[in-house]
């Protein structure tokens, strides 16, 4: 199989040849490939000063190590690139730049139809920033109509931009609002069902309508709003984070039949912990994920930069050693 028909097999909850493997965004390119994706210039603010020409040649250059890197790490997903979209364009305004539009061009030419491409494409709110959780609170409480149409329009705005994004070849939506802390979600279960679950179905439903792959990213514990995230029908389910005491055994238990898992494997382990609590955990979420299919194997957030490459090169060791069906 190629590795774009292991995810596809995984996000219908069917058996792969083997276990698919991507991360939502890689943060160690420099430290194990040598540079960085985006360069600084072709950041938002100094690309404008390139030639076409010379942004084009640029854009592809980088399209080639973006395709490079994942074809070496052997994902099925190739998640971004992230850096060359305009924040405020692209959240706000569900803007799809031009310059993105032909970076993600460039990847289909190169990598073919063989990889998926990922993208972000949430639109639902999110934990609030420390600076904006009293005015958060207060309007939830004081305009909860407001606060709805709202919603609703972040939603519309993500559900346009994601149709954009299809059209330029991307394959799969990467849904990276976070809802929860480790004791728990950030609005009470009644709450998500106000002003979060109605508007996270709607995304979903107009990506699978559109024919896009969704995986539903949150850290923290989730346990009180699982069944809720699932009753969105997301293709998958990630991160599954064990520094909240997400366990993927039980997590396959309960949703494994209606769900693909991505994650689990500890991200401060990696970080902080031993060489035997990184192969543990490792091993442990590819013993329990991988029975009846529907897994893919990825930390519990990302690879992120200042994380020591060789406990990364470790777990895909170990995915290596136990990624056959």
């Amino acid at each position: 199989m190629t590795p774009k028909e292991r995810a596809v097999a995984a996000l219908n909850l069917k058996i792969p040849d083997m276990v698919p493997t991507f991360e939502l965004e890689f943060q160690l390119e420099e430290e194990m490939f040598g540079r960085k994706f985006v360069s600084e210039d072709l950041r938002p603010q100094n690309i404008s000063k390139l030639s076409k020409a010379e942004k084009e040649k640029r854009l592809y250059e980088m399209a080639e190590y973006v395709v490079d890197v994942y074809r070496n790490l052997e994902y099925s997903i190739i998640p971004g690139p992230y850096g060359i979209e305009d924040h405020e364009e692209f959240w706000v305004k569900g803007v799809v730049s031009p310059d993105l539009k032909l970076v993600h061009k460039y990847i289909r030419d190169i990598a073919g139809d063989s990889i998926m491409i990922g993208f972000h494409g949430d639109g639902t709110f999110s934990i609030p920033n420390g600076n904006d959780m009293y005015e958060f609170a207060y309007k939830v409480a004081d305009d909860p109509g407001g606060m709805k149409e709202k919603a609703l329009s972040m939603a519309n705005t993500a559900i346009e931009r994601n149709k954009k994004l299809k059209e330029n070849g991307v394959d799969c939506l990467f849904l990276c609002s976070d809802y929860c802390y480790n004791s728990g979600p950030f609005l009470s279960p009644q709450m998500f069902g106000e002003f979060i679950q109605p508007y996270l179905y709607r995304i979903i439903e107009e990506a699978r309508r559109d024919g896009l792959y969704t995986i539903k990213h949150t850290d923290g514990n989730i346990m009180p709003i699982l069944y809720q995230m699932v009753e969105c029908k997301p293709h998958a389910l990630h991160s599954l984070d064990p520094m909240a005491g997400v366990d993927i055994k039980e997590i396959k238990r309960l949703v494994g039949d209606r769900v693909c898992l991505c994650g689990n494997v500890h991200c401060a382990a990696l970080q902080t912990g031993t060489t035997e609590e990184v192969i543990e955990s490792a091993r442990y979420c590819l013993t329990h994920g991988k029975p009846g299919g529907g897994y893919m194997f990825c930390t519990s957030n990302v690879p992120f930069k200042g994380m020591d490459p060789d406990r990364y090169r470790l777990i895909l060791d170990i995915w290596k050693s136990m990624k056959e069906y």
